[in-house]
């Protein structure tokens, strides 16, 4: 009797361990969005062997020291400042040994832009956005963009959090 349960217990450890060996060699999954080409991921599975990073929100750099620095003339317009976000998140991560293609999921608040009307300027940041992702680079995020009353310099119009995951 207890070679039978010894046994029993031995092919379900057997199992297990195939199990967590099968688990082990799953990949990040980014499902696309059924029947387009917009350039983000519908959702993104992550493996419980991948390692998750998240890097803070991240704010323009200044790209006219002579203009008053709470002023969107001292940081540009979405375009510019997106694509000045994009390359400080680009940065960090390259820093940690990741790239952009190992980002899973994006957050991006954006300001109203007063010479739109008060509305976001979501086609300048899509222009800075596909410089990184999309055509070459095909590692689509799972993102979210909303529009904000403001961030905490009136001259900013954007900030970009993420979340990256790698094996």
């Amino acid at each position: 009797m207890k070679k039978a349960i010894a046994a029993l217990m031995m092919t379900a450890a057997c199992g297990t361990a195939a199990a967590a060996s099968a688990t082990n060699k799953a990949d990040i999954v980014r499902h696309k969005i059924p029947n387009s080409d917009f350039p983000i991921a519908l959702a993104v599975s992550i493996p419980p062997t991948a390692t998750i990073h998240f890097v803070s929100g991240q704010v323009p750099a200044v790209i006219n020291k002579d203009a008053p620095a709470d002023s969107i003339e001292s940081f540009g317009d979405t375009k510019a400042q997106s694509e000045s976000v994009l390359k400080k998140i680009k940065e960090i991560l390259q820093g940690m040994k990741l790239d952009m293609s190992d980002v899973v999921k994006m957050q991006v608040f954006l300001v109203g832009d007063p010479s739109k009307g008060g509305k976001a300027d979501t086609k300048g940041f899509m222009e800075a956005y596909t410089q990184h992702f999309g055509g070459s680079q095909p590692n689509l995020p799972a993102r979210a963009v909303v529009q904000v009353a403001g961030l905490s310099n009136p001259g900013w119009l954007v900030e970009i959090e993420v979340v990256a995951a790698k094996k």
